[in-house]
């Protein structure tokens, strides 16, 4: 092509090194461009939060007017920021590869916090614009305020460094391209399986004149049909809802054996509690209006969950803030064992929060270097309250795969199992070898005799002994629906002859919460 392509931009940081790298990538393909600086309303306007900005394309109207007076041949957008259908005229030439799609929570040290989730102090300043960071920040943590936070990446690391706030929300991916210096902060990436990003994030879109075929020939060759496939699922979603950046609405899919996975928050307002679902199919095909019902029947019913849920439960909040009537009732509980002595161990592997409570409730001798495992996030926040991280963190409802992942990541290293009296050692039945393995008892579980056994439309077990001592009170009726934590306590409801339970994706509450939301309009 002898023609000299003009690549539009925004003039931020981060759009300037996205802009950079695509006409790297287009100087390889054997193209003449330069770069021109375009800016936009949401560039222009940084009073106001996006969902007090009018209308959709924020950062990319005036950038596509340009592509369409022909001003520009070539734009680069932070596919996110797109309205999900182009103006008339315009067309997707390329797709990038997927940079990380997960959120960073940054944090002043002097506000960090390990007892609460996410780490920062309670009653804490958070600043983000985005609706759909505010209204799932306020699912995980009542007790915060959020503030409008606008500027480039940098500038907004610079408020949070004037203390203008006590912690920030970013996209990763922004971060991590800019290289930024993060040390005096504490910095948190979020799973974007459990805070979920917006649509197409990490993603840049190229975008082209329809009717510039030659040009076409040449981008489209920097397309990554994969990513091309799952963030085309989360955009039709976006699309459905017609939605913009002010809709409070994540979604994040990927795909796996040939199977799409695809997590989903959606709230009516930045204010209100997330309707949270997951989803699997083989095929794209009616699989974005799946979705888009599965989330619009959602109806509130009764749920009875067998543990006693705290004040700030995220699976008590968002179910009663979408219209359902939870109780939370354990029909067991827990006694200390005391430990005569704490063999020492590479490892240290927790299976559940008790355990790590009442383990470090008797002040171990660790090594400097030991290692901690665990299953589930609520445990790993439990570590977190005695300043310990998790360096392995099993999270899918299949105790043997957790095992089997646990066992690999050890290799010939000891471990040491902090557990029930009892416990069912599913973990370390996935070992094969177990001489470097040492269970130890630090609690036993007991029925709880004076429990209530309420009525509901949805039981959710989280625990086989839990199931034990719920078939000693009641029975289930044949009209009520059943989840349960994971493989172990599935088996146990099966002994007791109940059939097609529903298992979460994940064990944490946000998993229990997903599936109680797909149960009750399960098709």
């Amino acid at each position: 092509m002898e023609r000299k392509i003009i690549i539009g931009s925004r003039g931020s940081d981060l759009a300037m090194w996205q802009a950079n790298y695509v006409l790297r990538k287009v100087q390889k393909l054997g193209l003449t461009a330069e770069i021109k600086i375009i800016a936009t309303q949401g560039d222009v306007v940084q009073d106001l939060s996006f969902d007090k900005l009018e209308g959709k394309g924020f950062f990319t109207k005036e950038i596509e007017e340009a592509l369409l007076k022909k001003e520009i041949d070539l734009a680069v957008h932070s596919h996110k920021d797109l309205p999900t259908t182009s103006p008339e005229g315009l067309k997707i030439a390329a797709v990038s590869e997927r940079e990380d799609a997960a959120e960073l929570i940054l944090i002043r040290k002097d506000c960090v916090d390990n007892a609460q989730k996410y780490s920062f102090k309670k009653n804490a300043i958070i600043g983000t614009s985005s609706a759909r960071r505010k209204s799932q920040l306020l699912a995980f943590r009542k007790d915060i305020t959020i503030e409008d936070l606008r500027g480039n990446v940098p500038t907004r690391i610079q408020k949070l460094r004037d203390k203008k706030y006590d912690a920030i929300m970013l996209a990763a991916a922004g971060v991590e391209r800019l290289r930024i210096d993060l040390s005096e902060f504490r910095v948190l990436r979020l799973d974007p399986k459990e805070f979920i990003p917006a649509p197409a994030q990490g993603v840049l879109g190229l975008q082209i004149r329809e009717d510039d075929h030659e040009l076409f020939e040449y981008i489209h060759k920097l397309n990554s049909e994969k990513v091309e496939d799952t963030i085309g699922i989360e955009r039709k979603v976006l699309n459905l809802f017609d939605g913009g950046c002010s809709l409070p609405l994540g979604i994040f899919c990927i795909k796996e054996e040939n199977k799409f996975k695809v997590w989903t928050s959606k709230s009516d307002a930045w204010n209100t509690m997330p309707k949270r679902l997951y989803f699997e199919s083989f095929t794209t095909d009616g699989f974005a209006q799946k979705i888009v019902n599965r989330l619009n029947a959602i109806k509130g019913c009764s749920v009875l969950i067998t543990r006693d849920l705290k004040e700030d439960s995220f699976f008590k909040n968002v179910l009663e803030g979408n219209g359902y009537k939870v109780e939370g009732v354990s029909f067991i509980e827990t006694k200390k064992v005391d430990m005569l002595s704490v063999p020492q161990a590479d490892w240290v592997f927790f299976a559940s929060s008790n355990a790590v409570d009442y383990f470090f409730s008797q002040n171990p001798e660790l090594k400097l270097k030991t290692k901690f495992g665990v299953i589930g996030k609520s445990t790993e926040q439990e570590l977190k309250k005695h300043n310990r991280n998790a360096a392995f963190v099993g999270s899918v409802p299949d105790t043997k795969v957790v095992g089997k992942k646990f066992a690999k990541t050890v290799g010939d290293e000891t471990v040491l199992f902090p557990q029930a009296k009892g416990g069912l050692r599913t973990i370390q039945q996935q070992f094969e070898d177990s001489s470097k393995l040492t269970d130890l008892v630090v609690y036993e579980t007991v029925k709880k005799e004076n429990a209530k056994l309420p009525d509901a439309e949805i039981l959710v077990f989280t625990s086989p002994s839990n199931v034990e001592s719920f078939f000693e009170k009641g029975k289930i009726k044949s009209t009520q629906k059943v989840i349960a934590i994971g493989k172990s306590t599935e088996k146990k409801l099966t002994e007791h002859g109940v059939e097609n339970c529903l298992l979460p994706a994940s064990f944490d509450e946000v998993g229990l919460a997903e599936a109680v939301f797909g149960v009750t309009n399960n098709e």
